[in-house]
């Protein structure tokens, strides 16, 4: 009897499993497609004054979504946004919450045991920002309060950083990095430990940015990708065709102005760029 109920167990979970896994009928089915979103992510995925999902990645996957349309003949697919958080971003894909994860989020390969992940989309790395008046650099934090996002891998980089010098700073979780920066800004911390694409960000939304200075240096390097249902091969394609399409055409350089402004792609990135233009 026990038997029977565990391979009972074991088939439903392999049936739910490969249903969750054809997005592309899902969608096609109920005509909408549900993009999970960062609040708190800018200039990747927030947001907006408006209250509107914004970003670099969210704009990435409108990319997605015309695809979708068009390859599904459905030119009526409804969008439905989904906020999500650091820690049930990679389960709401698990469990059909949402079909794709338009976020800043860095693939790893303990990640890929949960979820599937596109080609790269950008790269990036962690580094500090810090208060004017306070330590000179990473190593004089020590006795100080360094913030970080909770539950990420910038919170494991930061600490290992951290071990891995020997310095002695008190590592404070934030819930996101709006209350990082308030928190700065107050003098609470003496620094806030994230990618600099995002410090970058916070900076330049500053109420006082002439009391902050954003470090050079680089602590990891994080290849961020859009994170979908794993092993869903034919919805993967779709996705990684629309970002080839992007960087062959030069039309990615638009999604990255209107997220970062005047900014000028990395070397790095325009590196990245054209590794991933895979010909059709």
């Amino acid at each position: 009897m026990r038997f029977s109920a565990l391979v009972l167990a074991a088939f439903l979970s392999l049936v739910f499993s490969e249903a969750r896994a054809d997005a592309l009928a899902r969608i096609k089915d109920s005509g909408v497609v549900k993009l999970g979103y960062r609040e708190d992510a800018a200039p990747f995925s927030y947001r907006n004054d408006l209250g509107e999902p914004a970003g670099y990645s969210v704009g990435l996957c409108g990319a997605v979504v015309k695809a979708l349309r068009q390859e599904l003949n459905r030119p009526d697919l409804a969008v439905k946004f989904v906020p999500v958080g650091a820690e049930d971003r990679f389960t709401a894909i698990r469990d059909g919450t949402i079909d794709l994860l338009c976020g800043a989020t860095t693939a790893t390969l303990s990640r890929r045991e949960l979820v599937d992940f596109s080609l790269p989309t950008f790269i990036d790395g962690a580094s500090v920002l810090y208060l004017k008046d306070g330590p000179a650099d990473f190593e004089g934090l020590a006795g100080h309060k360094v913030g970080v996002r909770g539950g990420t891998t910038t919170e494991e980089a930061l600490r290992n950083s951290l071990k891995k010098i020997g310095v002695d700073a008190q590592v404070v979780s934030v819930t996101d990095h709006k209350e990082g920066l308030r928190s700065l800004e107050a003098g609470e911390f003496s620094a806030y430990f994230a990618d600099q694409g995002i410090l970058l960000f916070l900076m330049l939304q500053s109420q006082s940015p002439d009391m902050l200075r954003l470090s050079g240096r680089f602590f990891t390097r994080e290849p961020y990708a859009l994170a979908l249902p794993r092993g869903d091969s034919a919805f993967r394609l779709l996705v990684d065709r629309t970002l080839s399409r992007l960087y062959r055409t030069g039309k990615v350089r638009d999604y990255f102005s209107n997220a970062f402004g005047s900014a000028k792609p990395s070397k790095l990135l325009e590196a990245l760029f054209v590794v991933s233009a895979l010909p059709e």
